[in-house]
């Protein structure tokens, strides 16, 4: 089973079937929170649900038949994947297509299932934008450790030790050997933070690691500092209490407390700018319609959305234009289809458009203009 990234959801947005429907389901199966019976409970529920909806739907026999078959490889899939360690499961089937993705999620999606024209990708972005990769850096003066953090998990990635030179209890009357000693041990552990912050480096240069938590005394700090390279000193998002010699849970419960502080933290920056840009008549739109004008037109920099809000819409087949209402595509004058969610369609417009997505926890100022908008890439 896939893990969840960026490029998947990209790849994702981009499928499209002309001729058959998509199958897109969503399972908690955290098993922090439900018994493993609840969770074999509710996608059995999700399939009967779906198996009832599918027998009112007035579509052609070919559609219907790979809907069919998408229900058919879901239940054999749930009935061998109950075991499985991760928070959730998100699985896109096209049967018509051949079109089979399934990825495991570090987060707890709501519980649905949906028939429409594309997969539905909004609840992956809303997740991804809660994650980083992290690499936390603990060092003190005989030990580093380098930690990766991302999707709620920790993995051990290096150590480096450091074996100091023992001070020697003899020394002259007026203490200049023991000084001489003190320097000798000094200039050892300056080599190690040297050394270490060069390891740091050669990590991010493999790993390319979003944010840098770093772990160390602060008497160590400014020592530290100046030898961190500046790409990673761009990268230093916290300070973290944690010590080498933490056990791993100690590190990650501290990491992902930081890690959400920090999303909290931006995501009110994003408002606070988005709004003051807003209300200075700025690059900026509000509102659902507004904001799908602004897609249709590429003319989208960051997409501002309330974590949950949906809409029906319409969508023009030839051109793939949003609308709110439009029956008629204004710009190729092809009669629109309706979407049963625009704001998904409007997100994965954002992901192709290659526009940041910010998917905002209500409440928020962004209730009080229609619970999305966008900042723009220049001023209309």
């Amino acid at each position: 089973m896939k893990s969840l990234s960026q490029q998947k959801i990209e790849a994702l947005s981009r499928f499209k079937s002309d001729r058959f429907l998509t199958t897109s389901f969503f399972l908690n199966t955290d098993k922090g929170q439900l018994t493993r019976k609840e969770i074999q409970v509710a996608a059995k529920n999700l399939l009967t649900d779906a198996r009832t909806r599918l027998e009112g739907l007035e579509i052609d026999k070919d559609k219907k038949t790979s809907l069919c078959g998408d229900l058919g490889l879901l239940q054999d899939f749930c009935a061998r994947n109950m075991a499985d360690n991760s928070s959730g499961l998100a699985v896109f089937s096209c049967r018509g297509e051949n079109f089979w993705e399934d990825i495991h999620l570090p987060h707890p999606p709501r519980n649905r299932l949906l028939f429409d024209h594309n997969p539905y990708i909004r609840p992956l972005s809303q997740i991804l934008g809660r994650y980083h990769k992290i690499c936390v850096y603990l060092v003190g003066r005989t030990a580093a450790k380098w930690f990766s953090v991302q999707m709620g998990r920790i993995a051990h990635i290096d150590t480096l030790t450091c074996q100091l030179p023992t001070k020697d209890r003899d020394g002259d009357f007026d203490g200049t050997s023991v000084r001489r000693q003190e320097r000798h041990v000094e200039a050892h552990v300056r080599e190690h933070y040297k050394k270490a912050s060069q390891m740091t480096l050669d990590l991010f240069k493999k790993e390319k690691f979003d944010w840098l938590f770093l772990g160390c005394e602060d008497h160590f700090y400014s020592d530290l500092e100046q030898f961190l390279h500046s790409y990673l000193r761009d990268r230093l998002k916290a300070r973290i209490k944690a010590k080498p010699s933490d056990p791993e849970d100690k590190i990650l419960r501290e990491a992902l407390e930081l890690e959400d502080g920090i999303n909290r933290a931006a995501e009110e920056e994003d408002i606070r700018r988005y709004v003051a840009e807003l209300e200075k008549g700025g690059r900026a739109v509000s509102g659902l319609r507004e904001t799908l004008r602004g897609l249709n037109q590429c003319e989208v920099q960051h997409l501002l959305v309330t974590h949950n809000f949906s809409a029906p819409g319409k969508m023009c087949p030839k051109c793939r234009f949003l609308y709110v209402e439009e029956a008629v595509c204004p710009a190729c004058q092809v009669a629109t289809g309706p979407v049963a969610d625009v704001v998904d369609e409007a997100v994965e417009s954002a992901f192709k458009q290659h526009a940041a997505v910010r998917h905002v926890s209500p409440p928020s100022k962004l209730d009080h203009y229609g619970k999305i908008g966008a900042l723009l890439r220049f001023k209309v």
